[in-house]
């Protein structure tokens, strides 16, 4: 296993939502707090970017050719060449310190994004249980499928279409739900995996995720410079890779044959002290070498 940097310090706030594109070989991602969507093609290795006004929680591009982007509270179409952004819904209007997190797109192609809020109280914490998780439909209809959601995080669907997977970040959970791949219903809610209940130390969280060839998932820790494979079913880790930086956000399978593991991670609230042991912080790596594979992402389909 070896752990490389693809990007060295591309990212000036919160790197996250990493989002391969099997069509053009290339990493999206999106660097939050400065509105930043990145493009970084793996063939050419040249990054490119579009600096929107705003926050930009995530990036999924669709079967149109242009993206879907989660730019403050508006979930948004964005042409990446024009720049041109199309919004196409907006939530939470009596909320306005709410913002998109993380998005993903179900086996099918709907959208499923959720809201947190984005403004610290006076001792440094985020408002709880501020946020939502919402489906846009392929009619581009929106569904509510969680509330109270304190920070909005990873998703992943099981290999047979039964079980969606996400992150709540600050009760420190893996839920699942029963999943209905033809209507997009979710019901069930259940953890799955419990930081509580696992030797991860109380400042680590779950941040994104994703899922293997063989169904386990791999959780991005923050604060935890790592990303571990457990298995959904036992709740149980398997194992873990180390990251050389201290906030790791999210990941994603990506390169040719889906053998290469993604990982972003943010700078926002890093230390003098961190930086200096972490000097990589605010990269985008790569892990090769692992045995494993996981699958092509879901683009969006309306």
């Amino acid at each position: 296993m070896q752990v490389t940097t693809v990007l060295e310090k591309i990212n000036a706030t919160v790197g996250e939502g990493p989002h391969w594109d099997e069509k053009t070989q290339s990493l999206f991602f999106v660097d939050i707090l400065n509105g930043r969507i990145h493009c970084w093609n793996s063939q050419t290795n040249k990054d490119t970017y579009v600096e929107l006004d705003g926050n930009v929680g995530f990036v999924v591009p669709s079967s149109k050719g242009d993206l879907i982007i989660g730019l403050n509270r508006t979930l948004a179409r964005l042409d990446f060449s024009t720049k041109k952004v199309t919004p196409l819904v907006e939530v939470e209007h009596n909320l306005t310190n709410n913002r998109f997190n993380d998005g993903k797109c179900d086996p099918v192609g709907r959208l499923f994004a959720g809201t947190m809020d984005n403004v610290k109280k006076s001792n440094g914490d985020l408002m709880k249980e501020r946020g939502s998780l919402y489906c846009l439909d392929t009619d581009h209809s929106l569904s509510t499928h969680a509330k109270k959601i304190s920070i909005s995080n990873g998703l992943a669907w099981s290999l047979d279409n039964t079980t969606m997977y996400y992150i709540d970040s600050i009760p420190r959970k893996v839920y699942a739900f029963d999943y209905d791949k033809e209507t997009g219903a979710t019901s069930n809610q259940q953890i799955v995996v419990d930081f509580d209940m696992t030797t991860e130390k109380e400042e680590v969280f779950p941040d994104g995720m994703c899922i293997d060839e063989e169904g386990m998932l791999w959780v991005a820790c923050y604060y935890g410079a790592k990303v571990v494979r457990f298995n959904p079913i036992s709740g149980k880790k398997l194992f873990e890779v180390k990251i050389p930086a201290l906030r790791t956000t999210s990941c994603c399978w990506g390169g040719p044959n889906y053998d290469e593991l993604y990982v972003t991670c943010a700078v926002s609230g890093a230390s003098d002290d961190e930086l200096m042991e972490y000097p990589l912080t605010g990269s985008v790596f790569k892990v090769t070498g692992l045995g494993i594979k996981g699958l092509p992402p879901t683009v969006y389909d309306g």
